[in-house]
């Protein structure tokens, strides 16, 4: 029987009370203030004889989907002379809100295997993570990364609403996600204990079961954001929904790989050596490759880079899939299934702009609207809808 949010709920707001606190390496943190030196020393000085956290900081405390924080920390003699991390990055479900909406997608779980059993596995740029961890009885999860914005020489990026993606950087995200979805494509492992992700209509089905409203939600932010959705498009609100579920149902039919879901642009980053890193695997599932393609290339690029690379860019990614070893892709099959998978994309946005009940406030409004803005145009411009007739 699936959870509640309201078992959660409960469950998060008995640690509150008992203020239970993590110690051990087994233990996992359901709140930030749970963290101890006990359970830092266990995580980051385990391979280093004597050494011991004896202080630590919480700082730049940031909510969306997951909560974040940086992590200062200070060192007997042993530690530092081992030179261990001065910060570490972090993500969970600390706040009840998060807890909630991460036990029902079972985010909490997908993200931490991800680190566990799939990161190493792919070649990409993407955090490297110290501990991950979670509690299915608790639903609670935390995922310790190497700092990759803290004090160091040359440190990464992450991009914003502001943030400009030239032609040589959207190649690089092109070659991320054909390395990505070329690795497990067709895979015998995928849905197995190695790579235990849920299939994307399994983890959409399951979002829409836990939140109801959702569609209701959207809606009301399509109405919202009609300024910058093109007017022809918004003329067809009634499709909208319709076919956004029909996007998810495609996959069935369609080949199977392992998909990152969330690949919009506040989920890239530019690494110190240039390269484009991918973060927040969350949503990580078994799905059809165009889900991302067609996330990515609409929420990264600004409009007029978009329509300008499109086509270049698409090419690339076929010739990409078929160097790492994916079958040879038709181009046609490709662009038709690219402009379905739009729809979801849009639905992450509309979402985000007005969270249904029980849903926390995911992302500033300025991002929130500037994408459904991008995602829209492109909708538009490939007739998106018409690829439902």
């Amino acid at each position: 029987m699936q959870v509640t949010a309201q078992e959660i709920a409960a469950i998060y707001q008995g640690e509150q009370a008992a203020d239970t606190k993590a110690r051990t390496l087994e233990d996992v943190p359901g709140r930030y203030e749970a963290i101890t030196t006990e359970w830092l020393t266990a995580v980051l000085c385990r391979a280093t004889s004597g050494a011991q956290v004896t202080d630590f900081r919480i700082s730049d405390r940031s909510d969306g989907s997951s909560n974040r924080a940086r992590i200062h920390l200070s060192y007997n003699d042993a530690g530092q002379k081992a030179g261990l991390p001065a910060t570490v990055f972090c993500k969970g479900s600390m706040v009840m809100k998060n807890r909630v909406l991460q036990g029902l997608c079972s985010g909490y779980r997908g993200e931490t295997m991800f680190f566990l059993n799939a990161r190493d596995r792919l070649g990409i740029e993407t955090p490297q993570h110290i501990h991950a961890a979670c509690d299915n009885k608790s639903y609670a999860y935390i995922i310790v990364m190497k700092d990759l914005a803290g004090p160091a020489a040359n440190p990464a990026h992450f991009c914003n609403d502001k943030t400009p993606i030239n032609r040589a950087q959207a190649e690089k995200i092109v070659n991320t996600l054909a390395k990505m979805h070329s690795t497990f494509y067709e895979s015998p492992e995928l849905g197995t204990a190695s790579l235990p992700f849920k299939t994307w209509p399994q983890f959409w089905t399951g979002t829409l079961n836990s939140f109801p409203g959702f569609a209701e939600a959207c809606d009301k932010a399509f109405v919202l954001a009609k300024d910058v959705i093109p007017p022809r498009f918004f003329a067809r609100q009634a499709e909208v929904w319709p076919a956004t579920l029909a996007s998810v149902e495609r996959h069935n039919s369609l080949p199977k790989m392992l998909v990152h879901c969330d690949v919009h642009l506040g989920n890239w980053y530019i690494a110190g050596n240039g390269d484009l890193g991918l973060t927040d695997w969350q949503a990580v599932s078994i799905g059809h490759w165009t889900r991302d393609f067609a996330y990515a290339i609409s929420t990264t690029l600004a409009i007029e880079d978009r329509r300008a690379w499109f086509d270049d860019l698409l090419r690339m990614y076929i010739d990409k899939m078929l160097g790492y070893g994916a079958p040879c892709l038709s181009y046609d099959d490709a662009l038709f299934n690219i402009r379905q998978q739009l729809m979801t994309a849009l639905a992450y946005w509309t979402i985000t702009l007005v969270p249904a009940p029980g849903m926390p406030d995911m992302q500033p409004p300025a991002i929130t609207i500037e994408l459904v803005k991008r995602i829209s145009a492109m909708i538009d411009d490939l007739d998106a809808l018409d690829a439902f007739k």
